[in-house]
């Protein structure tokens, strides 16, 4: 399993996407502003989720 990057877009829960801020040792800080319905779903704004429960959906070129 190839754990995510800051800035990289993953998906987890069924569609919700969001753009990782922080990587720690098992999970990722997640910022979920990213989605164009963000607002419409009334989430939070950052999310933790573990490196098991994520897929990479576009990887930063830096």
């Amino acid at each position: 399993m190839k754990k995510a990057d800051v800035g990289n877009v993953i998906e987890f829960k069924e569609g919700l996407q969001g753009v990782v801020e922080k990587v720690n040792e098992n999970s990722v800080i997640v910022d979920l502003t990213y989605m164009n319905n963000f607002r419409d779903l009334e989430l939070d704004q950052r999310t933790v989720i573990n490196h098991k429960n994520y897929k990479i959906v576009k990887e930063t070129a830096y």
